[in-house]
């Protein structure tokens, strides 16, 4: 069976759920992530507003819709749908991370630190926050909470490429080329 044939017999009984159980947030937000494996963005959007419909705290589905947005190179709507995320629940770091990578990409270096700091705070094992975090801090000239950001990148995926350039540069930035080039 081929990866297509497996995804559209994934993407059949969770039409088969929804069919029994139309109220089913999480049947909508399966499905949803189905259709997005298979480039079906128009049909995934739907049904992820589906999941939020029947279970507004179904925060995974606001990202998804961002992760939407993102891709259309929306980044507004992108960091609207992640706000919304987090609001319905709070603690979501996964949200948290995203808003703080758009704001970054925005150019809003300190409310990105705030939001990035959240997502470590909430998931302290999310190497992808912790090494946006370290590029935060570098654009913001703070080289050694760059570096210390990158180490903890690097103690929970010690092969992250993004985060030995990230400490890479910071080791630039203070005269270290030694440390530098081990990165």
């Amino acid at each position: 069976m081929t990866k297509s044939s497996n995804a559209e017999e994934y993407i059949a009984q969770q039409r088969q759920h929804i069919a029994g159980n139309p109220e089913c947030g999480t049947s909508h937000y399966n499905l949803a992530v189905a259709l997005i494996g298979l480039g079906r963005y128009d049909e995934a959007d739907k049904e992820l507003r589906e999941a939020i419909e029947c279970s507004p705290g179904l925060a995974e589905a606001y990202t998804q819709l961002g992760g939407l947005c993102l891709r259309r190179g929306d980044l507004a709507g992108c960091l609207d749908w992640n706000r919304r995320g987090v609001k319905a629940r709070p603690g979501f770091s996964e949200g948290h991370g995203n808003i703080g990578f758009v704001l970054l990409q925005m150019g809003q270096v300190d409310e990105a630190i705030q939001s990035l700091e959240r997502a470590t705070h909430f998931n302290f094992r999310y190497v992808q926050a912790f090494t946006t975090l370290a590029t935060a801090y570098l654009m913001r000239g703070e080289v050694d909470q760059s570096i210390e950001a990158a180490q903890k990148a690097l103690k929970i995926a010690p092969d992250f490429p993004i985060a030995h350039n990230n400490i890479a540069i910071a080791y630039m930035e203070k005269g270290d080329f030694s440390r530098a080039i081990e990165h």
